[in-house]
């Protein structure tokens, strides 16, 4: 009984392993340029101003607050995701992998926020999830064209 509890143990704990380092390389990926500021401007998300809060003036985490920034931006990107320049109107498995590796991390957050731990690397990672998000869709969005006006092209004349 001892050594099962202790295989089901190690297998989660690999398991979480291998996906944080999936995702970790999944989010390195380099785009042309930073597509995220148009889709940031124009849908109003808020997580540039909160990393940029959390990493230049090293503030405290606000948890409620941010908490409801970042899960806004969420559910907006992922439905844009879904449905903006998307003929499939499907998330790739990439995308998938990392909605599922963004809910962990937010149950993380959670979690970290009743033990009274470090928040800070917890939001920051969510972040950074997000602006990939918004750089695929801004990706997605250069790539529709309206005469010789790409859509991308469009936001950023805002």
């Amino acid at each position: 009984m001892v050594l099962a509890a202790l295989i089901l143990i190690l297998s989660t704990a690999f398991f979480f392993f291998y996906l944080q380092i999936t995702c970790r390389r999944i989010l390195r990926r380099q785009f042309e340029r930073e597509y995220f500021l148009a889709i940031v401007n124009a849908s109003r998300l808020e997580f540039p101003a909160v990393r940029r809060t959390l990493e230049e003036f090293n503030a405290p985490v606000d948890y409620p607050r941010v908490r409801m920034m970042l899960k806004c931006d969420f559910l907006a990107l992922t439905y844009l995701l879904k449905n903006a320049a998307n003929v499939n109107q499907r998330y790739s498995r990439e995308e998938r992998l990392l909605i599922f590796y963004f809910r962990l991390v937010l149950i993380s957050l959670i979690a970290r926020h009743w033990l009274r731990l470090r928040e800070k690397p917890a939001v920051l990672d969510l972040a950074v999830i997000l602006q990939y998000f918004a750089n695929i869709l801004g990706e997605r969005m250069n790539s529709v064209r309206f005469g010789n006006l790409s859509a991308f092209d469009y936001l950023l004349s805002f």
